[in-house]
């Protein structure tokens, strides 16, 4: 790369940023409905209901990091990061941040510090999750990507980022233990008490 290129990438890296910024300021000014989640993929703006089954399952996923690396741990669910691509504004259901890691001048949370995302599959926005939000999360080489589908009640793990995707898939049906003990997370979920729609 040259110099001008690496300048061009950080401007539109600062106007992605704005761009990101600005429409999530209109969000909070919007008469967005309780017990939605708005976010931004791609440069599309999706907005879906979260639903008790939807919650149950991030609660099991949240309660299986704390007890693996205590109640203090860094873990959000339906935070704002922004991921790489124009116009990716996520709010995964659920982020593991590295020990730490701290926000940006900006006062925004780093992709390169996420060292899990866990996203839940809601019918209206599945494409999303499978599609171009995993490719973010493997373009910013995220160790871990969990997808808990309760309409297939399984869960998918992708590991092993290279070069905008993931090498790696493991399938695990409800009722089956995910076992990530060989991945960067070092844990184990138990599905047993999963929800299924």
């Amino acid at each position: 790369m040259t110099i001008l290129e690496d300048r061009i990438e950080i401007k539109m890296a600062d106007e992605n940023a704005v761009y990101l910024d600005q429409w999530f300021e209109r969000f909070e000014r919007m008469p967005v409905p309780e017990g939605y989640k708005a976010e931004i993929v791609g440069g599309n703006i999706f907005m879906a209901p979260q639903r008790d089954i939807h919650w149950q399952t991030i609660r099991h996923i949240i309660w299986a990091l704390e007890d693996r690396f205590g109640r203090r741990a860094q873990i959000f669910t339906d935070v704002r990061i922004d991921f790489p691509g124009p116009g990716n504004g996520f709010c995964p259901d659920v982020a593991k941040l590295r020990e730490g890691a701290a926000k940006d001048d900006e006062g925004r949370w780093r992709y390169e510090d996420i060292e899990f995302v866990a996203e839940v599959i809601s019918k209206g926005t599945a494409h999303n999750d499978y599609g171009p939000k995993m490719t973010a999360y493997a373009e910013a080489e995220i160790p871990v990507y969990l997808i808990a589908d309760p309409y297939q009640g399984r869960c998918h793990v992708y590991t092993e980022p290279k070069r905008g995707d993931y090498t790696c898939e493991l399938r695990v049906v409800y009722g089956t233990d995910v076992d990530m003990t060989t991945t960067p997370l070092g844990l184990t979920l138990k599905t047993d008490e999963l929800p299924r729609d």
